[in-house]
């Protein structure tokens, strides 16, 4: 059976397609390979290929372990700031319902 094609926003897509520029940018200023940086990433070339060109569809742990093999920072923050920033994401979603629900009803309070 064949996948359904799903359909990317303009923000998906350009952002996808950035972080595919700066990875081919970090590769070839560090003077590595595609095929050197596949094997360091442990993923095939055309996989490389496809992160580098912005596919949308390669798995975005894929995608962030290569740009962190570059020394690409991801979220704005440098890799002893992540420990950091996912504390501070933990606590602020701690502060929300762990779960919503839509309403079932009209609660009819317009007055």
């Amino acid at each position: 059976m064949a996948r359904k094609a799903h359909a990317y926003s303009r923000q998906t897509l350009d952002t996808v397609h950035v972080l595919g520029l700066e990875i081919a940018r970090a590769r070839r200023a560090r003077r590595w390979t595609a095929a050197e940086l596949a094997v360091r990433a442990g993923i095939s070339r055309s996989t490389l290929n496809a992160v580098e060109h912005g596919a949308p569809t390669v798995a975005i742990g894929v995608a962030f372990e290569v740009a962190a093999l570059l020394g690409i920072n991801l979220l704005g923050a440098s890799p002893r700031e992540l420990p950091d920033l996912l504390e501070r994401s933990r606590d602020r979603l701690a502060l929300l319902p762990a779960s919503v629900r839509n309403s079932a009803a009209d609660t009819g309070d317009d007055f």
